[in-house]
């Protein structure tokens, strides 16, 4: 069943209401008027009204459940356009034009229309304590990786301590920075060549 409502000589062009009626193309019905409360445009009020109207056009003609409409088709066409003019320098007139446009609605039920078919959720049954099966855990002896990693460490920060410690900032051209280290691996001091 289609149920369909139309606006005409909406004093919006059809360019800007395109813009809001391609966001609710498609939709369901109740989901298309929470849209349009939050899309900040001057066509949106008209454009709810419309829906409105043909929401309540189904229900008190077809006796249809709101809950089961969307928006088959919405279409905007151009209405006619008033003619304006507005006085310039010289003597010249510049023609203003105020377009006007026509807004046709189609609402269809969803389970009887093959376009959009409800979804329906499977609900699996919740296990039992019974059929739940206990799969063993292993447990592992992480100690000897764990004792070889610290090893690792400790050999790494004692062959660094007798080692020179370079900034990478020294490796440019000028080579302006050079750094000390001692022997236990303590930066000493920097020291800058002195410019002039």
């Amino acid at each position: 069943m289609e149920v369909s409502a139309k606006l005409k000589h909406l004093k919006v062009s059809p360019r800007k209401t395109r813009i809001v009626v391609d966001v609710v193309r498609g939709m369901e019905v109740d989901k298309a008027l929470d849209q349009l409360k939050f899309v900040n445009k001057k066509v949106t009020k008209p454009i709810e009204k419309l829906i409105n109207s043909c929401i309540s056009n189904a229900e008190h003609n077809f006796e249809l459940d709101r809950s089961n409409l969307f928006i088959k088709k919405i279409k905007v066409d151009e209405g006619p356009t008033l003619h304006r003019w507005m006085p310039r320098a010289f003597g010249r007139a510049t023609p203003i034009r105020k377009r006007t446009s026509h807004v046709n609605l189609v609402l269809a039920e969803i389970k009887d229309s093959g376009e959009i078919k409800a979804k329906k959720q499977k609900i699996e049954e919740p296990l039992k304590l019974g059929e739940l099966q206990k799969e063993p855990t292993e447990t592992k002896k992480p100690t000897s990786k764990k004792s070889a990693k610290k090893e690792d460490v400790k050999d790494d920060t004692e062959d660094e301590k007798g080692k020179e410690i370079i900034d990478p900032r020294g490796a440019g051209k000028g080579k302006h920075t050079a750094i000390e280290g001692d022997s236990k691996g303590f930066v000493g001091k920097v020291f800058r060549r002195k410019s002039g």
